[in-house]
């Protein structure tokens, strides 16, 4: 059930280990001269215009630099999409956001942004999933009280592990991804986690290593239950971190994660549009080459061959791509050999289902063991699970149902021999036909009804998001530090990194934080104040 993984970003509360320091602040020849010249006679590209490139473009544009994104895609949102088919709406990114909440100060940043406001409706579905395993079901609900009830009442013999388990998701509820300034910048409205909030974290602090040196299957085997060891084995992976596990439960518990209607496209839109208003520009279909560097300083970059004059590049396409194709020669700093080396990327098939039948009566996220396992890329699942958008107005014809399906694990390279061979088309069908097959056993409301489907491969989404093996996360390996990389390299000027592969194990918060910090890098360069609202 890896769509469970998406958003939980909470983890970057914790310390980061920066793999260079702040030594990434090397020397910026935009400060040079800049007093009184003021920041609108600077120039500024964005490279890709995934959430990361938006949110930066955002930034930068109400700090009062001439802002220009360059998108390869015609579309807005990067990872961050959704697609249409025959009427039917597929999402592909998003499907739970960290800070959809007002309580969180992350809220701020996505309304400074434009990615919500009070109009955008917040849908936080409870349950959050519903598991079923040998005729029995177990259900994550948000509050924290009825859950532990539920829990024990389903296994009464693992009360011991349950208990522990509830009282740390108490504790991690008191855990929220803070909003700092970077030191030195000039802000607008300055932001500071206060004491209390800090005083407050400790308690999940101290049990924090106890998830993330092990893995979420490591920590199912805890549980005697076979139903519950099911569960929480597969709920993010289970080769992952179980503190992903952890951060899910409390997030939800602390009334957060939830789901903005209109999921990942539409936000993406609203935030293009913001870009827009103030007066930024968006070049769609528009490939940046290369990042042009003369005399340690970046002077503009190259688009489709032609050189464009910048003052300034932020980079936010997939930094593990970025530090070898954007860049001649590639960058070799120490922490971008860091970086190529321990990147261990998160990557799922996805299979989308246009349904022509109204299944608002099945739960909205179901997992459930299959009688015969389903072969995706080479690898074998013996459970599914989906999201169904009966519910949600737009997603499908009048009475009709949209359903995605994410099936994880490394497949880029089952993929590409499929691809390099001819028979790739072949497998998507076989993909979709036996996953179609084992849905329709689930819900015989499925069989016969399915009017279109489609599968994106890890392939898919490395040719639309230019990313290391299409993966949109980085995995955090049990006992694995959490490294973060500099929002500067030290060895050439004007170039800022922004973008989900900065701070594992991403997803969007890391986006949105890491395109904020590259901006105040920018204002901190030119004296700018850093502006940060609407």
């Amino acid at each position: 059930m890896d769509q469970l993984k998406s958003e939980h970003a909470n983890v970057s509360a914790a310390k980061r280990t920066d793999v260079s320091r702040e030594t990434s602040e090397g020397r910026s020849s935009l400060a040079t001269g800049s007093a009184g010249t003021g920041a609108s006679s600077k120039r500024v590209a964005v490279v890709g215009a995934g959430i990361a490139g938006l949110a930066a473009g955002v930034y930068a544009r109400q700090s009062g630099f001439d802002v220009t994104v360059f998108e390869s895609h015609a579309i807005p949102g990067g990872a961050s999409t959704s697609w249409s088919r025959k009427g039917y709406l597929f999402e592909g990114g998003m499907h739970w956001l960290t800070g959809s909440s007002p309580k969180t100060a992350l809220n701020a940043v996505w309304n400074e942004i434009g990615a919500l406001d009070a109009e955008v409706p917040i849908y936080v579905r409870d349950p959050f999933l519903a598991y079923e395993f040998e005729g029995r079901t177990v259900y994550l609900y948000r509050d924290v009280d009825r859950l532990e009830e539920h829990l024990l009442d389903v296994a009464p013999e693992d009360a011991r592990q349950i208990r522990r388990l509830v009282k740390d998701v108490r504790a991690f509820m008191k855990v929220s991804m803070p909003v700092f300034d970077l030191k030195g910048v000039k802000a607008a409205v300055p932001r500071k986690a206060g004491m209390g909030e800090m005083l407050a974290m400790l308690p999940a602090m101290a049990r924090m290593p106890a998830y993330a040196n092990q893995t979420a299957r490591a920590f199912a085997d805890r549980f005697s239950n076979p139903l519950l060891r099911t569960l929480f084995a597969s709920m993010v992976g289970e080769d992952m971190s179980a503190m992903g596990l952890a951060f899910t439960l409390a997030t939800l518990a602390a009334g957060d994660g939830g789901y903005p209607l209109g999921g990942s496209l539409a936000m993406a839109r609203r935030v293009a549009e913001t870009l827009e208003r103030l007066g930024g520009r968006i070049e769609y279909r528009s490939l940046v080459e290369q990042v042009a560097v003369r005399d340690g300083r970046a002077v503009g970059v190259v688009v489709d061959g032609e050189e464009r004059a910048f003052d300034a590049v932020i980079v936010t396409q997939d930094l593990r791509m970025a530090v070898d194709e954007l860049f001649d020669p590639p960058i070799v700093e120490p922490w971008a050999e860091h970086l190529r080396e321990h990147v261990h990327p998160i990557l799922d098939t996805f299979v989308s289902l246009g349904i022509r039948s109204d299944l608002s009566d099945v739960p909205e996220c179901v997992g459930f063991p299959l009688d015969e396992p389903v072969f995706c890329g080479g690898q074998r699942h013996d459970a599914l699970s989906f999201n169904n958008y009966a519910a949600y107005e737009g997603y499908a014809p009048e009475g009709c149902t949209a359903m995605t399906l994410f099936m994880n694990g490394d497949t880029y390279d089952w993929w590409a021999a499929r691809k390099a061979d001819g028979t790739y088309a072949q497998e998507k069908r076989k993909l979709a036909e036996a996953v179609i097959a084992a849905v329709s056993k689930k819900c015989p409301q499925v069989e016969g009804n399915v009017e279109v489907w489609d599968v994106a491969t890890p392939l898919t989404y490395e040719r639309y998001l230019r990313s290391y093996k299409g993966s949109w996360m980085s995995n955090m390996l049990p006992g694995e530090k959490q490294t973060s990389y500099p929002a500067k390299p030290e060895g050439i000027a004007d170039v800022y990194f922004a973008g989900q592969r900065l701070v594992a194990p991403g997803g969007l918060p890391t986006a949105v934080d890491t395109a904020r910090t590259a901006v105040q890098h920018l204002c901190r360069d030119t004296g700018t104040v850093f502006q940060g609202a609407l």
